[in-house]
């Protein structure tokens, strides 16, 4: 995969910068679209609220004065070699999506979208499509800004479509637990983590929905009852991000639900 790093946080921040008015959102749209106006050229921006609070912006200015673009970017320089054999070329990005104040972002729906749904374009690509695709991490307004939650937003956005590029999109709650565990362990990521019996009680819980492949039972195993809640789901009895925990020890301890390699 040949990756060319997009700063993107700086021009959100222009955006954020304007009143909070019908005019930022008219040049909202601006930035997002292609010079023809029919379709999405910076699509990232997508995920952004463009008519969102002073939060996020003490939320960019933070990521600004840690030069989060610059640590994403030689984030994606360094993984770059590692993934050199995967197929595509695609344009890397950071972008702040509001989960804390953004009514319109449902944070595990919208990490259901990005986890599951999000893969290489289709062939032959839409004529609106005239820039070359994109892979970019997604940073919540209700954490704080942290070189590590940067570094690790960019590399998981990288390992996943490298991942769905070689196996495809994963179709059942089997695949993608495996797809995400081999995605956060290929990124480093060290969290989220279950103690042993709770592992134990999540791989018991998510043993009958293993074929699975509907939205609804997704979000419940991956992100625990707390997700489900929000999205007025019933509860399983499942921790905080329990399915992505047990998806990262097996990854990492090598008991994958799944057999495909790590990318």
């Amino acid at each position: 995969m040949k990756l060319n790093y997009v700063p993107l946080l700086p021009l959100q921040r222009q955006i954020q910068g304007l009143p909070r008015d019908y005019a930022r959102f008219q040049e909202y749209l601006r930035k997002v679209m292609n010079v023809e106006g029919t379709g999405p050229a910076l699509v990232p921006l997508l995920l952004a609220n463009p008519m969102a609070k002073d939060h996020v912006t003490a939320l960019l200015d933070a990521l600004l004065a840690l030069d989060a673009d610059g640590v994403a970017a030689r984030s994606a320089s360094e993984v770059s070699a590692q993934i050199d054999h995967v197929p595509g070329e695609y344009d890397v990005g950071l972008i702040v999506a509001d989960d804390l104040m953004g009514g319109w972002t449902n944070r595990y729906a919208a990490e259901y979208t990005i986890r599951f749904q999000s893969g290489p374009p289709p062939e032959p690509r839409p004529r609106w499509m005239t820039t070359r695709p994109w892979v970019y991490g997604v940073l919540w307004s209700s954490e704080p800004a942290s070189e590590k939650s940067v570094r690790e937003a960019i590399l998981t956005a990288i390992h996943r479509m490298a991942y769905v590029q070689q196996h495809g999109l994963a179709a059942t709650l089997r695949a993608r637990l495996a797809q995400e565990g081999q995605v956060l362990a290929a990124a480093g990521c060290t969290t989220p983590v279950l103690g042993a019996d709770d592992i134990a009680y999540t791989r018991e819980v998510l043993h009958p929905f293993l074929d699975a492949g509907d939205m609804r039972t997704t979000i419940q195993c991956f992100f625990g009852d707390d997700a489900g809640r929000t999205l007025g789901f019933s509860p399983l009895g499942l921790s905080p991000r329990a399915g992505l925990a047990l998806a990262l020890h097996d990854a990492t301890s090598d008991q994958s639900l799944h057999p495909a390699r790590p990318v």
